[in-house]
Order: structure tokens, then C-alpha cells, then sequence
């Protein structure tokens, strides 16, 4: 079945706003581990955590590969009840018990926010296990959204055992704050494909 354009997105994303002179946020594959890589901002350098599936160029819903492309950080929410907001100069909001996110291809909201109930598949955006007690939004597959491309690429926490994700990028608790306050509405995250053979390291 060829994939399919839905209709435009019923949710606002933040329009560019200030950002730090790092604006590029760059992602590199462990050669030897492709769901795990380093995540580079300017001077910093960080473990990271990548999909499952490794990076892909044709990214597909359920694959749990993490899309190897340029995408744009469009949005941002946190749990106010376990955290302070987070200093960063990307707006962000707080969760809600009824923030959804829909991963069905067959549903006209795919890879948008929902509220909950739904019937569709979708994701449960307050999570029990921390992973989304600060979650960015990624603008994979959003302008234009195109059905069965692949939902929900966030940027978000990590588990305690560092396991891969299910196409998302991850980082350790300690270390999103960090990177938070160095980015804003229009920092661009690359996922390379590749890894550079010289400059870093891999735990």
C-alpha cells in the first residue's frame, strides 16, 4: 500500500524563537553498537541512546529504527509533578493524564497529540518509568505528514539500563538538563549514518 499524505497537523509547534550560538545537535552511531552513539553540542559530548533498529534512511512505523535526517525541535513537555521546569529557552509545557500520542497509520490524527481515551493505537505520554518526564518533540514525519513514515521521534530520558529505544534519541537524567539549557525552538538534531573515525568515544 503506498504511503499517503494526511492532512495538515491540528496542534500549534513553537515558532523559531532565541537559540544559542550551538544550535546543531550532532548524533553518530557506535560503530560497533548502532543503538548506541555519542551526541555532540558544540563542546559537549555525550553517550546516547538510538533506536532498536539502529539508524535507518527509510524510516517505517514500527521499525524502531532512528531516521537518519535532519530534524527540528518543535516542541517540548515535562512532568510538573516530579520536576522544577527545566532552564531552557525552548517553551515547554507539563503532561497531563490525558496527553496521548497516535502511532496508528490508519488513524487521521497519526503522529499527533491526542487526547485521552482514544480507540487508535497511541502512546501514554505520562509514563510510569521516567522516560517522558522531559520529552521533546522531534519534527520527523510532521510537515508533511505522511501515513506509515514513522510517529513519535522524541528526544527523551533514558532507561537505568541504557536499553535502546523504540526509534527515539535518549539521554541519561543527569545530562539532559545540560543540554537543555543550550538549546531552543529551531535547534536542529542530525543523525548521522556514519561514524567520523577519529574523535570519540564509545561507553
Amino acid at each position: 500500500m503506498p504511503l499517503r499524505i494526511l492532512s495538515p497537523l491540528t496542534f500549534p509547534v513553537a515558532r523559531p524563537g532565541k537559540t544559542c550560538s550551538h544550535a546543531l545537535v550532532r548524533v553518530f552511531p557506535n560503530p560497533l553498537d548502532r543503538t548506541r552513539g555519542r551526541l555532540r553540542l558544540g563542546s559537549l559530548d555525550y553517550a546516547c541512546v538510538l533506536g532498536s533498529g539502529g539508524p535507518v534512511q527509510r524510516k517505517r512505523e514500527g521499525d524502531a529504527g532512528t531516521p537518519i535526517a535532519r530534524m527540528t525541535l518543535i516542541a517540548g513537555r515535562y512532568r510538573n509533578d516530579r520536576l522544577v521546569r527545566p532552564r531552557t529557552r525552548l517553551p515547554l509545557t507539563f503532561l497531563k493524564e490525558t496527553d496521548g500520542w497516535c502511532d496508528d497509520p490508519g488513524d487521521g490524527r497519526y503522529n499527533q497529540p491526542v487526547r485521552l481515551p482514544v480507540a487508535s493505537g497511541h502512546e501514554q505520554m505520562m509514563r510510569s518509568d521516567g522516560l517522558y518526564d522531559v520529552v521533546l518533540v522531534l519534527d520527523w514525519n510532521i510537515l508533511p505528514r505522511v501515513r506509515g513514515r514513522g510517529s513519535a521521534i522524541f528526544f527523551h530520558l533514558t532507561r537505568a539500563d541504557r536499553r535502546p529505544t523504540e526509534g527515539c534519541i535518549a539521554v541519561d537524567r543527569a545530562v539532559m538538563p545540560r543540554l537543555l539549557a543550550r538549546i531552543g525552538s529551531g535547534t536542529v538534531f542530525e543523525v548521522q549514518g556514519v561514524t567520523p573515525r577519529r574523535g570519540k568515544r564509545w561507553r
